[in-house]
């Protein structure tokens, strides 16, 4: 298995870098996505010394910049002929203010949601290439609205309404690609996830004092887990054969530890088509990339 990781140098995507390259005799390849190609080849250094595996890589990529986003996919369908899982993981949490990205956009929006859906979309032709079926897992979690006159929240801000607003729109776009998908008979399969549990990892060292004690006392009450445990959690979405994908693609999982992934109940604003069309046809807007606008037409509007 070929697995790409979007921000794999920390957190549930490390974790999840960690075990898989550790699984079947060190049989599997990663490939990490980061913003640090210091911190990135550090990663990979330290996995792979712990795991054994050396079929480990890092492709630089800085997803407040679009174009770099545009790059690192010509980068991974050049390297690499095909691809067997995307782990959409990378993304932003705590800031202490609004700014905008060079392309004028909330980072929020842009890192969490935006640039995975122009990097997923760009690499739907080397995910149809895997002999095991490929799958895109998006993290996830429940809830959110989108703000549909404010995107970018120029009139309202908050990170935490950038985050909500970012986790829903994954929603939209995971379920938006696997209806049309399936219809044409794609093997593909996109799945959400919500971790039981948040995962105690690095973004614990940015945020504000009074919030670091806050999660220090709910880690002590045993509210969150090691990103290791969640990486070991997390492998089988990945691992599993085609068949069980197929059977979770377009559903919210969450994992349970008495019946293992359970789908959670949708949002109806994720249900209702008119949404996911509608914030199909904004994301292409704003990446502007006639490219990827083709590839758009190739894979939905063939299927509409």
């Amino acid at each position: 298995m070929r697995l790409l990781i979007t921000g794999g140098t920390n957190g549930m995507g490390k974790g999840l870098a960690e075990v898989v390259a550790g699984l079947d005799d060190r049989s599997h390849e990663v490939v990490i996505l980061g913003r640090s190609a210091e911190r990135g080849e550090a990663t990979i250094r330290e996995l792979t010394e712990r795991t054994g595996n050396p079929r480990l890589s890092f492709v630089q990529c800085d997803l407040t910049r679009l174009s770099e986003v545009r790059s690192a996919a010509r980068e991974i369908t050049e390297r690499w002929p095909s691809l067997d899982g995307v782990f959409v993981n990378a993304g932003l949490g705590y800031a202490a203010s609004r700014v905008e990205t060079e392309d004028g956009m909330d980072p929020h929006f842009q890192v969490n949601y935006l640039a995975h859906f122009m990097l997923v979309l760009s690499l739907l032709p080397v995910l149809e290439r895997s002999e095991m079926g490929g799958r895109v897992v998006f993290n996830v979690s429940e809830g959110g609205e989108i703000h549909w006159d404010d995107l970018q929240m120029e009139k309202k801000w908050g990170f935490e309404r950038g985050i909500s607003q970012a986790m829903v729109a994954k929603r939209l776009l995971l379920l938006h690609l696997h209806e049309h998908l399936s219809q044409r008979g794609s093997t593909l399969s996109f799945i959400g996830y919500r971790t039981p549990k948040t995962v105690w990892s690095n973004q614990v060292n940015i945020i504000p004092a009074w919030m670091k004690m806050m999660a220090s006392l709910a880690k002590l009450a045993g509210q969150f887990i090691s990103i290791e445990r969640s990486g070991e959690i997390m492998a089988p979405l990945f691992t599993a054969d085609q068949a069980q994908t197929r059977e979770w693609s377009g559903k919210l999982l969450t994992w349970k530890k008495k019946s293992g992934f359970s789908p959670m109940a949708e949002d109806p604003l994720v249900l209702d088509a008119g949404n996911r069309k509608r914030l199909w046809q904004l994301s292409l807007a704003l990446c502007q990339d006639k490219d990827l606008t083709r590839l758009a037409e190739r894979y939905v509007a063939q299927s509409a």
